[in-house]
């Protein structure tokens, strides 16, 4: 396993850990940085208008289209990090 998925898995180990609950903002960053990093581009069909949360959701991921997975996962490493 290389380096940054040790790393990776680290954080994500971390980030259920967190000291205080991020706002919801970083919340959306952090589920979209990990979907990025796991599953790459959202490929999944938008929800309907009554799901508010998987509509944000599925929109903050959808903004990170084009984001390699490694990258994705050097930045979800980083934000972790920057909220322990």
């Amino acid at each position: 396993m290389s380096k940054l998925k040790t790393q990776f898995e680290a954080a994500v180990a971390n980030s259920k850990n967190l000291s205080e609950r991020p706002d919801n903002a970083t919340l959306l960053k952090i589920y979209a940085l990990y979907k990025q990093a796991t599953a790459g581009d959202n490929a999944e069909k938008k929800p309907g208008f009554t799901d508010m949360v998987g509509r944000a959701k599925w929109d903050a991921w959808a903004k990170l289209k084009g984001t390699g997975q490694d990258a994705a996962r050097q930045q979800y490493i980083d934000l972790i990090a920057s909220l322990s």
